[in-house]
């Protein structure tokens, strides 16, 4: 039997969505929203009307049958921690998810969507592996201030497809082996996977880890108090600096990496630098997670948009392949990720989780 899922992905100006048949793209779709479409709205969740009417649209445009459907399913938002899997979406997620209990981001409008168009249509709605997907041992969320713990927030759902397509490509199940898995985009984080958990991660929207495209990484905490105190920034600035403007938009006012490495290959030396220590960080947060799984480690993955560029992955491999052996999977692929987690559940392969 083949089965029909409607995929959602929801971005700050952005909508993406699919249709799938089983693990086919039927046909997917960006549908931009202008700034001044959202910024109308001064919540996340009062944009649910908008965007569900130009999902509908499109659907009605492609001539799309909504009655094939056999669910829905969207990216999971900052609901509370959970394990990761497949979750039906039920009221008391979509209460969470409109009030933002762990902050507001756009894809907390994933889950809500799903739900939205599917109950008229008598269907389940899903989510699978949101950001908030908690894994990790209690050694590792414990600091030096027993007033602030880590917390575990990642691209679980990208880690975990990711992961999960490896073991399949050896013959093996993702629960027998050791990963490290490294998702290099807008953010980076890396994961220590011990048989199918991510024991520890980076949150890298909290400030951890190496510095990426557009978040500033771990940060010396003197003297970003010091910053804090100093008068010249409000809280919301001090935040954006950690995620949004670090990094290379901090540097360059740019968050194209490939931009960065033009200059790079092009002799500027400041790029040239700051492509390296970006690197070199990576490296360094590998380096931690092989210590998170005692140095048993069975492959380093490297997934997510900077995977794409020969000289970024070239230059960790060359600091880290004596770690494990190296593995590239270019790219997010967020849509199928949402879409094999939902066929697991239609097909009997899981059971779907219910949020608690």
């Amino acid at each position: 039997m083949a089965y029909f899922m409607l995929v959602i992905n929801p971005g700050s100006t952005s909508t993406k969505i699919a249709i799938f048949q089983d693990e086919t793209p039927v046909f997917t779709e960006t549908l931009k929203h202008s700034t001044a479409d959202v910024s109308n709205y001064s919540r996340i969740y009062e944009q649910l009307d908008f965007r569900k009417e130009v999902i509908l649209q499109t659907l009605k445009d492609k001539s799309f049958d909504t009655g094939l459907l056999h669910a829905a399913v969207g990216r999971g938002g900052l609901l509370k921690p959970v394990e990761s899997g497949t979750y039906e979406v039920n009221d008391l997620m979509v209460h969470d998810l409109k009030i933002g209990v762990q902050g507001q981001h756009a894809s907390n409008l994933g889950g809500i969507l799903a739900y939205e168009i599917a109950k008229p249509l008598k269907i389940p709605a899903h989510i699978v592996d949101p950001v908030v997907v908690d894994e990790m041992e209690e050694v590792a969320k414990l600091t030096g201030l027993p007033e602030i713990e880590r917390k575990s927030i990642f691209h679980a759902l990208n880690q975990k497809a990711v992961a999960r397509r490896y073991a399949a490509e050896k013959g093996k199940n993702y629960n027998e082996l050791d990963l490290i898995v490294v998702h290099m985009g807008g953010g980076i984080t890396i994961g220590a996977h011990r048989h199918g958990r991510v024991i520890d991660v980076n949150d890298a929207l909290d400030g951890e880890g190496p510095f990426s495209p557009d978040r500033s990484g771990g940060l010396p905490a003197r003297r970003v108090v010091e910053m804090c105190f100093s008068g010249k920034y409000t809280q919301d600035q001090m935040h954006r600096k950690i995620a949004g403007q670090g990094g290379y938009v901090a540097y360059f006012d740019t968050n194209d990496a490939r931009l960065v490495e033009k200059a790079a290959s092009e002799g500027d030396k400041r790029p040239q630098l700051v492509q390296e220590a970006m690197v070199y960080q990576i490296a360094e947060e590998i380096g931690k997670s092989a210590v998170a799984l005692s140095g048993k480690v069975d492959a380093i993955l490297l997934t997510g948009g900077l995977a794409f560029s020969n000289k970024i992955v070239g230059s960790i491999r060359e600091r880290i392949e004596f770690i494990a052996p190296v593995f590239t999977y270019p790219g997010e692929n967020e849509m199928l990720a949402l879409a094999q987690g939902c066929l697991r559940v239609l097909t009997g392969a899981e059971k779907a989780k219910e949020y608690k």
